[in-house]
């Protein structure tokens, strides 16, 4: 019996990972509220087990007594708290061992769905992925291998609730450790993340050693690390971005691969002036804003992208709204246009401006409200110009669909030609086939009617000569004759003469002039 218990304590050890003292612990009370059920709970009971042997020992006050005769009520009581301290020492061995592991990756397979929240296997615990950590992008299905960050363990009751996330963005940071040793050795460091979850990453990253090249690490020979981090987020695309602790200089790398002309940076108002080309623009601020949108996370500044022409008007309005006033420091309003203030700032209140040029009062005054009126000035020709350039849209969309439906009606009247055509080329083919019947009939007509020319005949080797004739004059060569004589010329020399009575035989009397 000892040798069976033991055996069992070592076998629940193993299999749930709970410490044998606790299993222990937890057979002794079991056995003492067995013991109480059966001698009453006045009685002074108290049960140890011999963790070497498995002795079990049972004493009311002083007195040892049997517990082999307990009762099967007793028995089931005790089974019954054995269950759940044990049920409540594997939820504790759990979470121990689940928070220890908390921001790091897990792997399992997709158990069920409850609601619009992801089930996972972990093996000995079932994990949570709620909809908010999802990746909307992503299809999930009953059955798929799925790596997810462990993001947070805590207890719910007797249970213990493990929540996963795909969607967040230290999941990125450790798929970097995984596939980058130079990041794990802490050669290379991921400065920040920004991430928009199955669309767009960008990780800054630095090397604490000049001859490694952070960018090129990260990326691995001809992508192959890259390639492996973006396989497993499903081709959600990945910037590396190279840190630099000068901001404009880090503001302008985060928005590669776009072409940065200028960065002016106002710490006072936490707001990043950049100026790109005018073709440079869509790729700087990306699909759906996502590009600047992401450096902005990325640089921990508020990014405003401008073009070229817009630059150069916000400089304008600087001049114009302080180019003539009086007092002013030399070039102010593009020393202001370098700081990064604009009109609305000053008129909205900004003074970091002012510290910099060491003016006095009156004068901030002068220039805050000389602001406000241009601001104001400002705001209504801008919307006077966003009127126009609706209008002169309105017209070009009007002119286009004009020309569009002129299109379609020319196209309408050809194929209403065409259809026309087509209808009257049967009865031209009908035509053309009676003329072409009645043009093959009138050459054979003229055959029929032409009478046929007489053939020569030969005469046959073996008939005698024909009686010559008494000399005629020379006839005229052949060439000269009628090629079709009529009856009137029998008589002609050449042609056939009628025999005499008694002469030769008359079968081919015709002779050939030599």
């Amino acid at each position: 019996m000892s040798g069976d218990l033991l055996r069992l304590v070592d076998s629940i050890h193993r299999d749930k990972d709970i410490d044998k003292d606790i299993i222990f612990d937890a057979l002794e009370d079991a056995l003492l509220s067995a013991a109480r059920r059966y001698y009453g709970p006045k009685s002074d009971m108290a049960v140890f087990v011999d963790r070497e042997s498995g002795t079990i020992q049972a004493f009311d006050g002083n007195k040892e007594v049997d517990g082999t005769h307990l009762g099967r009520i007793a028995a089931q009581s005790a089974k019954q708290v054995i269950i759940q301290r044990i049920r409540d020492a594997e939820q504790d061995s759990l979470f121990r061992e689940y928070e220890s592991r908390v921001k790091q990756i897990v792997s399992g397979t997709i158990q069920r769905f409850e609601g619009s929240t992801i089930i996972v296997n972990l093996g000995r615990a079932e994990g949570i992925l709620p909809r908010s950590e999802q990746v909307q992008e992503e299809g999930y299905r009953i059955g798929e291998r799925i790596r997810c960050l462990l993001l947070e363990v805590r207890r719910m009751g007797t249970r213990v609730r493990i929540l996963l996330s795909r969607a967040n963005h230290d999941l990125i940071r450790r798929l970097f450790e995984l596939e980058v040793p130079e990041i794990g050795e802490r050669v290379i460091e991921i400065m920040a993340i920004a991430r928009e979850p199955g669309h767009r990453t960008k990780v800054a990253v630095a090397s604490a050693d000049i001859k490694v090249d952070c960018v090129g690490a990260c990326v691995g020979v001809r992508g192959s690390r890259i390639k492996n981090i973006v396989a497993e987020l499903n081709d959600e695309k990945i910037d590396i971005v190279r840190w630099s602790d000068a901001r404009d200089v880090l503001i302008a790398n985060s928005l590669k691969p776009a072409e940065i002309r200028e960065v002016i940076v106002a710490s006072e108002l936490n707001r990043a002036r950049v100026v790109v080309p005018e073709e440079e623009l869509s790729l700087a601020i990306g699909k759906r804003g996502r590009n600047v949108r992401l450096a902005a996370k990325l640089c921990e500044v508020d990014i405003d992208i401008l073009s070229e022409a817009e630059g150069e008007r916000e400089l304008k309005d600087l001049n114009t709204a302080f180019g003539e006033l009086e007092g002013l420091p030399e070039r102010f309003p593009q020393r202001v246009y370098q700081m990064g203030y604009s009109v609305e700032d000053i008129a909205e209140g900004a003074l970091g401006w002012a510290e910099r040029f060491d003016l006095d009062e009156d004068i901030v005054a002068m220039v805050v409200k000389r602001s406000k009126t241009a601001a104001e000035e400002i705001a209504v020709a801008r919307a006077q110009a966003e009127v126009e350039a609706a209008e002169a849209e309105a017209q070009a969309e009007a002119e286009a669909a004009e020309a569009e439906a002129a299109e379609a009606e020319a196209a309408a009247q050809e194929d209403t030609g065409e259809e026309a055509d087509a209808d009257a080329e049967p009865d031209a083919d009908e035509g053309t086939e009676a003329q072409t019947d009645d043009d093959d009939a009138a050459p054979q007509a003229t055959e029929d009617a032409a009478p046929a020319e007489p053939e020569a005949e030969q005469p046959d080797a073996g008939d005698p000569p024909a009686e010559e004739l008494p000399a005629e004059p020379a006839a005229p060569d052949a060439a000269d004759a009628d090629p079709e004589p009529t009856a009137d010329d029998t008589d002609a020399p050449g042609t056939q003469a009628e025999p005499e009575d008694g002469e030769g035989p008359a079968d081919d009397p015709t002779t050939t002039e030599t």
